[in-house]
């Protein structure tokens, strides 16, 4: 009997095509997908163009209504909601995005070196990092405040410094999954590093972990930026912010609630979205899912 030919590895082509189709039929992938793009077009929109400057004062003009005056009407100073909205996006989701990627990077490379090089390196840098999560991202940014003052830098950095140890938690928990496999073995067997074992073999199988990790943790820092924002503690004023426009609503939540409604529906759908992107991705990455 003639050897049977074993059979060819999947087309990366056929591949792809296979993840766009799970993609496509996962309604939380493309639903959040659409939401979050929505909201980041507003968000580079506003970089060249918003319907009244931001800043721009007309007191005769405050607390009108919705079309009453300009879109989504004016608030206490007579700003243009719309306009604040369409800026704050862009405020909170570069804001978010930065501390995240910062944080993320951080924690994937003390996540990385801690599987690689367990023992008593492992034991220091899990308790250090129980200490960082410890600490609330709120009372970071008055401790950052008190030190660099309030501001962009202070809000990423407090935002980044809560986002390390989530991130080294998950990267070290699935590169010591990797580090047991047999290849990993027959590469150390061959007298790989363990610098190269990780850059050739770890990052690459652990990067979809990471990948929904990171969005769904973008949402947790749109809530987090408005929590700073919220207290004083985020971008100094005029620059809007959604956070800091939930707080100047509160005195006339009675009187012009669309100040309190607006900015907070921004915030719940954003979050929403990077949720939902978030599942629909690991659901889309898992590799059980893969052969179906």
């Amino acid at each position: 009997m003639s050897a049977v030919a074993p059979s060819a590895p999947p087309r990366r082509g056929r591949t792809f095509a296979a993840a766009l189709r799970r993609g496509l039929a996962h309604g939380k992938l493309w639903t959040g997908g659409l939401v979050i793009g929505f909201i980041g077009a507003i968000a580079l929109l506003s970089l060249v163009w918003t319907p009244l400057p931001p800043a721009k004062l007309q007191i005769v003009q405050k607390l009108k209504p919705p079309l009453a005056q300009g879109l989504l009407g004016t608030d206490h100073l007579g700003r243009d909601v719309a306009s604040m909205l369409m800026v704050g996006a862009w405020n909170s989701l570069s804001i978010a995005v930065l501390a995240v990627v910062m944080g993320a990077l951080a924690g994937t490379l003390l996540g990385v070196a801690v599987a690689a090089r367990r023992g008593w390196f492992e034991a220091i840098m899990m308790r250090a990092n129980d200490v960082i999560f410890a600490v609330p991202p709120i009372l970071s940014a008055m401790m950052l405040g008190a030190l660099l003052g309030t501001g962009r830098p202070t809000a990423i950095i407090a935002i980044a410094v809560f986002m390390v140890p989530v991130f080294a938690r998950v990267t070290a928990s699935a590169a010591l999954q990797v580090w047991s496999r047999d290849y990993v073995q027959a590469a150390r067997g061959a007298g790989k590093g363990g610098i190269r074992i990780t850059i050739d073999h770890v990052l690459p199988n652990i990067a979809n972990q990471i990948i929904v990790q990171a969005t769904i943790q973008l949402g947790l820092a749109i809530l987090t930026e408005a929590g700073l924002s919220f207290l004083g503690l985020g971008m100094a004023p005029p620059a809007p912010t959604w956070g800091r426009m939930l707080a100047d609503a509160q005195t006339y939540l009675g009187r012009a609630p669309w100040l309190a409604i607006l900015p907070g529906l921004a915030i719940a759908l954003t979050v929403l979205g990077f949720n939902m992107l978030g599942d629909g991705l690991r659901d889309l990455l898992d590799p059980r899912e893969r052969g179906r």
